[in-house]
């Protein structure tokens, strides 16, 4: 009779820095780049290159926590373990609600892959291939992470190759000239604020890489790995993406431009034979990349909260050959393809969610402060090891960004939203409160300090 595993620990440790870069990268590069470069051309104009590095700047900060904790040790539950550590079992309790209910979006990518597929090869069904595109994926990452990740670094070499040629046909259209000149009115559009704005908005294209912080316990060597991946995938997708923005808003006059998708550019640009490889190896494969990066990393955390007793703990066990969680798949794959079945409007329930991530990421950075008094040998080993002043700086720094990104999208939400937001706070805390007095829910050691 094969052995049975269904512990973290249990988790084949296979990913190194190149798979994780495949996976940063696949994740940070979604359908939003598609979509968001005309909404950053649209509030800032020609400027849209600037916001991007302002953007990356504000993603940058928002990582500062994980990539200090993640230098220091491994987290096999990733954010849910960090949170158990510094913040206490019920706060851990409260994110495992919060976050099964944020990660029932993934139907939403197999949706945007559908309608960008359907654009070449219409008149198919649509919720065939969004159903489709869901059960490749769910296989891939069933036969191990191994397999995914190689599947994931040949998309993701396919993807950025689709958006490099994008550049390089485009640079040689754009009028530097008249780039930088304001004389049309068209550069820094609605001035600073217009760039802040813009910054804000295109945060949803320049973030994503801290999804592979959920892959922790099936790292070679998170310490060293992680913290670096985190850095060097988003400041090099934020060059790249200066670049394609130089394009985008440069070969066209702008108001053609703004609110637009870059396949209006690209069709200016490329040759037909190449408009059709960078729908298929930029649109397709943005989505996709960011799909099966998903699908890999969403049911790690899961385990843990399943081994500590907030969930059922059969749904965490691993398949005896493959060591993937095959269970919690299975039921992913239901919550993915239930909704599209029945045309559920998924974000109805993801933007009840988006202003408690930036409560999550808060939490998070205010309880990272503890780092350096609870493990004094584990930080003064750390890569990104600091005095005392410019740690809590840097932290400072990620509190403020946080607060103003919070601000910004409290501003824009309906009071509905915002009393969601309350009550699934409040849910969330009164089922942790009720799982630990039960005994059901008895949180494990989940972050080992030698990799």
């Amino acid at each position: 009779m094969a052995e049975k595993y269904s512990s973290t620990k249990d988790l084949k440790r296979v990913l190194g820095r190149k798979e994780l870069m495949g996976i940063a990268i696949g994740s940070i590069i979604g359908s939003g780049i598609m979509v968001q470069m005309g909404t950053g051309i649209e509030l800032t104009g020609r400027s849209a290159n600037i916001a991007f590095l302002l953007s990356t700047f504000f993603t940058i900060c928002n990582l500062i926590p994980m990539i200090f904790v993640s230098s220091c040790m491994r987290f096999r539950g990733a954010d849910y373990s960090q949170m158990g550590l510094f913040a206490g079992e019920k706060f851990a309790g409260a994110y495992a609600v919060i976050y099964v209910f944020k990660n029932i979006a993934v139907a939403m990518f197999a949706l945007s892959f559908a309608d960008y597929f359907l654009s070449l090869f219409p008149g198919l069904n649509h919720k065939a291939v969004a159903i489709g595109v869901a059960t490749l994926f769910f296989v891939l990452n069933f036969f191990g992470v191994n397999i995914m990740a190689k599947i994931q670094n040949m998309m993701v070499f396919v993807l950025m190759l689709s958006l490099v040629l994008f550049v390089c046909f485009g640079m040689p259209q754009v009028d530097f000239a008249n780039y930088f000149s304001n004389a049309d009115g068209k550069f820094m559009v609605d001035g600073v604020p217009g760039v802040l704005s813009a910054a804000a908005t295109l945060g949803f294209a320049t973030g994503g890489a801290n999804l592979i912080f959920g892959v922790s316990a099936e790292c070679k060597n998170p310490k060293k790995d992680i913290p670096f991946v985190l850095i060097a995938s988003t400041l090099s997708v934020a060059v790249l993406y200066g670049l394609m923005a130089t394009v985008a808003a440069g070969v066209l006059p702008v108001e053609e431009v703004a609110g637009k998708s870059l396949t209006v550019v690209a069709a200016e640009i490329f040759p037909r034979p190449l408009y059709y490889f960078f729908i298929v190896g930029g649109a397709l494969f943005a989505i996709a990349t960011t799909l099966n990066g998903k699908l890999c990393s969403i049911t790690k955390p899961l385990m843990q909260m399943c081994e500590d007793g907030w969930f059922p703990k059969g749904l965490s066990e691993l398949h005896p050959k493959y060591r993937t969680p095959w269970k919690l798949l299975v039921l992913f794959y239901i919550i993915t393809v239930v909704p599209i079945l029945i045309g559920f409007k998924i974000n109805q329930i993801t933007t009840i969610v988006l202003l408690i991530g930036y409560c999550i990421t808060l939490t998070n950075t205010i309880m990272c402060f503890k780092l350096p008094k609870m493990f004094p040998e584990q930080w003064e080993k750390s890569t990104f090891h600091l005095p005392k002043p410019a740690f809590a700086a840097l932290l400072l720094l990620s509190i403020g960004v946080t607060l103003v990104q919070f601000y910004a999208k409290l501003r824009t939400s309906s009071m509905m939203i915002v009393v969601l937001n309350v009550v699934t706070i409040t849910g969330a805390f009164i089922f942790a409160t009720w799982r630990l007095k039960t005994g059901k829910a008895k949180p494990t050691i989940s972050y080992e300090l030698e990799s």
